[in-house]
């Protein structure tokens, strides 16, 4: 089996243990102590499971294997199916994004200085409440390190630093 098709199988090992289970992402999240949005990346092998959470997650999935949560142990080849953006979720998500981006950007830039949100150093969730109007409404929060960019000063780069100084 080439290594694709076994992370195809692991990952739908993975998701018939949750679907087993019954369980949402939000109740094993609140099990876990994680957000709802991690763990659907542990399950889906977009994420890796460290060892000070094993315990909780088995215990939220009694059902999950050993050789399972060693694969979740490992560190993941994090990518995406391009024909995902073809799903309207997904879709919608990349739209709002791409509408909304520049103004995002530039209130980072107004609040933050220069620089980005952090993709590794982040949390998200999903969450649902109600509106004004009562009706379902859905809140995505995307919390990331704020990371600056830097100058970039030769003298600072390590990789032409000499051997015993300068």
């Amino acid at each position: 089996m080439d290594k694709h098709s076994s992370q195809s199988s692991l990952v739908a090992s993975l998701q018939d243990v949750r679907r087993d289970s019954g369980k949402t992402y939000s109740q094993i999240a609140a099990e876990t102590g994680l957000t709802n949005v991690y763990v659907a990346q542990l399950l889906k092998r977009q994420a890796q499971l460290k060892p000070e959470t094993v315990p909780k997650l088995r215990e939220a999935l009694p059902c999950l294997v050993d050789h399972q949560i060693q694969e979740m142990m490992r560190p993941p080849m994090r990518s995406y199916d391009p024909n995902l953006i073809q799903e309207p979720t997904i879709y919608r998500l990349n739209e709002a994004v791409m509408h909304f981006g520049e103004s995002i950007k530039e209130i980072i830039n107004e609040e933050f200085g220069d620089g980005i949100m952090s993709a590794i150093d982040f949390y998200c969730s999903v969450d649902k409440v109600k509106g004004v109007d009562g009706k379902d409404r859905v809140v995505v929060t995307l919390d990331g390190k704020y990371l600056p960019y830097t100058e970039q000063k030769s003298e600072h780069m390590m990789s032409r630093q000499h051997p015993g100084g300068n």
